[in-house]
């Protein structure tokens, strides 16, 4: 299975990312980190998609920034989109948000807490946009299976898989790389989240803690895998970051992490 999003062909025969800040901290930071990385992945000619959130609503502390909301949030993603020439992506919660999101943004993401949610995943392909689906921290690879049969019985054929890690214990993840092997038998494409993967759920009591610099370790060992694409957080100044720091990527980093990547799809290209 492939498909288009604007420039960006998902299930290709080359790699596509999805890059951008866990959240949107303010409509300045969200259009500078969107230029910046435009700029790096035009130089390498890789392709992307821009990724922000209006509303982070799993956060771990009740005080912690949530976002801009869904209307401000979503009038800004599409502002950059259409001004950038970007395709952007954005997560949804609830049926009415995939409804109002999809008026505005290229490609519809169901967080991973929710891939089971039946209704959210039939409002999602009612709306006609592609869906990236995270995989549940607490789902086998073949659970998702069931999430591709909703799919297709809703009357959607562009959605992709997202490995995200798997709970390990207290506090930690782990990532099963057969997993990415195991979805792609399903027929569609398969991301690799590579940030996510390296949190430490509550890890920090308060918040969530991480290890940014496994990112780009497991990202490259995904690569081998034949994924369709890799998800990254980024961000100037990650340590201030409002939501997810300790496993964003440095916005300084983002050239040398998709150069390595670049060139293990090369040499995972010549093997097969």
């Amino acid at each position: 299975m492939s498909f288009q999003i604007q420039n960006v062909t998902v299930g290709g025969p080359s790699p596509f990312y999805i890059l951008g800040p866990c959240s949107l901290e303010s409509e300045e930071f969200a259009w500078s980190m969107a230029r910046s990385i435009k700029e790096i992945c035009d130089r390498l000619h890789v392709p992307f998609i821009f990724k922000a959130s209006y509303d982070k609503a799993n956060r771990t502390n009740v005080k912690s920034f949530r976002g801009l909301g869904l209307q401000e949030g979503c009038r800004i993603l599409s502002e950059i989109g259409k001004e950038l020439q970007i395709p952007v992506v954005t997560d949804v919660h609830t049926e009415e948000q995939a409804a109002k999101a999809a008026e505005y943004v290229d490609l519809l993401q169901v967080p991973a807490f929710l891939c089971r949610q039946s209704d959210l995943l039939e409002a999602c392909a009612k709306t006609g946009r592609p869906v990236n689906i995270k995989k549940g921290q607490f789902l086998a690879p073949w659970d998702c299976k069931n999430i591709c049969e909703k799919m297709e019985a809703f009357g959607c054929s562009h959605y992709m898989l997202c490995e995200r890690g798997t709970t390990f214990g207290y506090n930690n993840l782990v990532v099963d790389m057969r997993g990415m092997y195991w979805m792609k038998q399903f027929g569609c494409p398969v991301l690799f989240d590579a940030t996510h993967s390296v949190q430490r759920p509550g890890g920090l009591g308060g918040a969530t803690g991480g290890d940014r610099e496994l990112a780009p370790v497991l990202a490259n060992a995904a690569m081998t895998m034949g994924i369709d694409g890799v998800f990254m957080e980024v961000h100037s100044d990650p340590d201030h970051a409002l939501s997810d720091g300790p496993n964003q990527i440095r916005l300084s980093d983002l050239e040398k992490v998709l150069t390595n990547l670049q060139l293990v799809h090369e040499a995972y290209a010549r093997m097969v």
